[in-house]
């Protein structure tokens, strides 16, 4: 049985669910900046799971009141790079420390290529795996 039958990368919130709407995702930013988060919206085309440094699009959002602000860097974020993938995050800075307390795609290629699960055998019969994105093999920038 496979667990992710959409073959889809599912990173961060809501990644099993269908694309969030520009009004749900203004929701989740409401309801984060109520709780006092800074957002910020990074990108990126290699999205493999232990990549967790993205490309930060402008600078954190830590003043913000209104979701409209991180909404506009979304748009130019969108216009800029529309076919990687583009994350929200919601930072909690009030124990003196930014930890991420949401963090979800919002922006996806037209065409989500995968991993491919590589094996190799080692020291007689043990065998060590690896996950390769199929996008990974072309340069950077070239990957969708």
């Amino acid at each position: 049985m496979m667990s992710n039958p959409t073959g889809r990368i599912t990173q961060g919130q809501f990644s099993f669910l269908p694309d969030l709407t520009d009004d749900e995702i203004r929701a989740q930013i409401d309801y984060g900046l109520a709780k006092g988060y800074a957002w910020s919206v990074e990108y990126t085309d290699d999205p493999h799971p232990r990549n967790t440094y993205w490309e930060m699009y402008g600078m954190p959002m830590f003043d913000l009141r209104d979701a409209a602000g991180v909404m506009l860097e979304l748009k130019g974020c969108r216009e800029a790079f529309p076919r990687h993938y583009i994350r929200l995050m919601a930072f909690d800075s009030t124990r003196g420390i930014e930890s991420i307390v949401m963090s979800f795609i919002v922006n996806r290629p037209p065409n989500e290529p995968g991993f491919m699960l590589q094996r190799q055998e080692i020291n007689g019969r043990t065998m060590r795996y690896t996950i390769a994105g199929y996008a990974a093999s072309k340069p950077e920038g070239q990957r969708y």
